[in-house]
């Protein structure tokens, strides 16, 4: 069986989007995600990485830039590069991404 070696990144900040006020904080976020789609997928070739928009490492430099020039809402998930939820993230979405992927569900 093939390997999928999926990627989810959610890019964020302690401090809350300003048009995101009373949702969770990207790290909570970030967190909750994690839990979530390793209940349901059960699948190791997911990983998981936290960008800080605040303190981004040089390789999310660029990305995290057009995060502010396009004025994107925080949390940004993206699934192998590919942006499928931002602001405040639902989960059906996501979990719609993974299995467009291919990721079979537990």
């Amino acid at each position: 069986m093939e390997q999928n070696n999926l990627k989810i990144t959610v890019y964020g900040s302690e401090q809350i989007c300003a048009s995101c006020v009373g949702a969770p904080s990207s790290k909570d976020t970030y967190e909750w995600l994690q839990a979530a789609i390793s209940r349901k997928y059960r699948d190791d070739s997911i990983s998981f990485d936290y960008i800080d928009i605040n303190q981004p490492p040089p390789a999310h430099q660029q990305f995290v830039e057009r995060i502010y020039a396009d004025d994107l809402f925080w949390p940004i998930v993206l699934v192998n590069e590919e942006i499928v939820a931002e602001g405040i993230p639902h989960i059906k979405t996501i979990y719609q991404a993974l299995d467009k992927k291919g990721l079979k569900q537990s």
